[in-house]
């Protein structure tokens, strides 16, 4: 990609015109990370300012007892696992919701509800009742499991869908990219999109090259969704920060624990801290449903 090249998309993305098929292109093959992540920086900046969100995630496992009481630390409680019905997907959601004293519960990946719902009407029934649960949304969804049109009848149900990823690393990003963009423009559902594969490849495992770049296509090509994240506990603290340099405005899967065992400045809250304030950036908490909160919140009683 030439700098005129560069130069003229840059402008198009400071002027708010809608990028064409021959600039998706020319970003997505070039091999030169350093002006592509500047880019992505300024149109974070331009989109969303200086904030990086964050949010401290307690995961519970299907078929574990629930506990009683959650860390008043959390600001997402996550049910993960797979349920073994439809209604015993709905009764989890709301055993777990009226123990969460005000804490938004996500529950479930998606492409595990399907098989369960059987269809497509049967999926909007079970959306209704997670929705009716209290659930704040689904705590997963992998773009390239599901289709399009499952999303659209959870959306339809009045059930949240606010983050959406990928399974495994794209063989063509800007198919992927722009298929989120898409859709998201049907459904204004999404309120983050983490590109990053969920699952490592053991044969073609991705590199730092392939990620970071992939993040900044992320900001560029996805028009709509305001927040590209990144998995703190899955990427860890070094690509979590390089990601935030590349674009990447929200960090999830922060442990709700403030147990410090190599020291204060170890804690994984100080760290989430720092590592976004050495990028220049301010560190925002929020919620499951991106809600802003205190850093603190009051104890909760069992």
């Amino acid at each position: 990609m030439t700098t005129s090249t560069l130069d003229a998309i840059a402008d198009k993305i400071a002027t708010g015109t809608p990028l064409e098929r021959a600039d998706y292109l020319a970003l997505s093959k070039t091999t030169d990370l350093v002006p592509l992540g500047m880019l992505a920086s300024d149109a974070r900046r331009r989109r969303t300012g200086d904030d990086v969100t964050y949010v401290r995630v307690v995961e519970h496992k299907v078929g574990e007892p629930l506990p009683e009481a959650w860390p008043a630390t959390a600001g997402e409680i996550r049910l993960v696992g797979v349920p073994p019905t439809a209604e015993a997907a709905i009764a989890k959601a709301w055993a777990a919701v009226e123990r969460a004293n005000g804490i938004p519960v996500t529950a479930w990946a998606l492409a595990d509800l399907v098989p369960l719902a059987r269809d497509l009407e049967g999926l909007a029934t079970l959306a209704r009742g997670l929705r009716e649960a209290g659930l704040a949304g689904i705590a997963d969804v992998r773009l390239d499991l599901v289709e399009d049109t499952a999303i659209q009848w959870v959306v339809d149900a009045g059930l949240a869908v606010p983050v959406v990823g990928v399974h495994d690393l794209p063989v063509n990003p800007v198919v992927f990219l722009r298929r989120v963009a898409s859709l998201q423009k049907v459904t204004n559902a999404f309120r983050a999109i983490a590109p990053l594969p969920r699952r490592t490849s053991v044969e073609a495992p991705s590199t730092g090259y392939d990620d970071t770049k992939l993040i900044a296509l992320a900001v560029l090509l996805v028009d709509g969704v305001d927040r590209v994240q990144v998995d703190w506990r899955q990427h860890g603290a070094k690509l979590s920060q390089v990601g935030l340099l590349f674009g990447a405005n929200d960090i999830d899967h922060v442990p709700a624990s403030d147990d410090a065992p190599l020291g204060p400045r170890r804690a994984p809250l100080e760290e989430v801290r720092r590592n976004i304030q050495a990028a220049a950036l301010t560190p925002v908490a929020r919620t499951a449903r991106f809600e802003t909160v205190p850093t603190a919140r009051p104890e909760i009683a069992s």
